[in-house]
């Protein structure tokens, strides 16, 4: 197992385990600063969006096209484009909307709430936002190892992008269970497990495609992560920035993620 491969796990185990911090959230405060969560969901948009077009989508081109020329090789990408974003829909369709963490959460749940009720109905509300997770996070970690696989700056960035977006997910695990049990360090706990899909699709790539990596691979993947990260940026990001903040507040979110990506590829370039 060479150094990239090591690297591109350990991405994909950062990015995942990120839905612990927003279980450390409720640990650390009584009340989560929502202007702050929009802003950086907004980032997290704004970077996935630009690296999806000015990086991936033009990698996976370059592929396609030294694998089967420029006419066939621009038809695939663009087919294997719109296959992630109808890939992730589905996911997303098949997911309860009630249960779903990839749905705005309301600014009141994120407030203190009563502790306490072991109520088993709050409970299995956390328990199903975790399987949802998992159920998510599994294309999510391809991304983070994929691309950290072949250029580590690129893994990077979007490992950050996914951390950012993971938060939230975690504050969905971690509130209920808090919730009903009044313990802090369960509700941390499961946030911080459901994160661990992310590692378990990077390894199961690797080992599953790692033997059959090659230009062909790679392009059809790449595309199809670029697909993924503008259907999340459009569907969940943006609405749950809009959701936790003033409409202003996730575009400027939005464009500092796109200006620090922007210049981040060009000094890592």
């Amino acid at each position: 197992m060479d150094y990239n491969v090591v690297a591109a796990i350990g991405l994909s185990i950062f990015a995942g385990l990120s839905t612990g911090i927003g279980g450390l959230m409720l640990l650390l405060f009584k009340k989560i600063n929502t202007k702050v969560l929009s802003v950086a969901l907004g980032f997290s948009a704004g970077v996935m969006i630009y690296v999806s077009f000015v990086e991936i989508l033009p990698e996976a081109k370059n592929f396609l096209e030294k694998a089967f020329g420029a006419s066939k090789g621009d038809w695939i990408t663009f087919i294997a484009f719109f296959a992630g974003i109808f890939l992730i829909g589905i996911i997303d369709k098949l997911v309860p909307e009630a249960d779903n963490p990839h749905e705005p959460q309301s600014i009141e749940r994120l407030d203190v709430c009563g502790f306490g009720q072991n109520s088993q109905k709050l409970i299995k509300t956390g328990k199903m936002a975790a399987l949802a997770i998992t159920i998510h996070n599994f294309p999510e970690g391809l991304a983070t190892f994929v691309s950290g696989m072949t250029d580590i700056s690129l893994g990077i960035a979007i490992a950050i992008a996914v951390a950012i977006h993971n938060i939230p997910e975690g504050i969905s695990v971690a509130l209920p269970i808090y919730c009903a049990t009044g313990d802090k360090k369960k509700a941390f706990f499961m946030s911080l497990l459901s994160g661990l899909a992310e590692p378990a699709g990077a390894i199961l790539a690797f080992l599953f495609l790692g033997p059959f990596l090659n230009d062909v691979v790679f392009g059809i993947i790449y595309a199809s992560i670029a697909g993924i990260m503008v259907f999340i940026s459009f569907d969940e990001l943006l609405p749950s920035a809009r959701e936790y903040g003033e409409h202003h507040l996730s575009i400027f979110g939005l464009i500092c993620g796109m200006i620090v990506m922007g210049i981040s590829l060009l000094l890592l370039g």
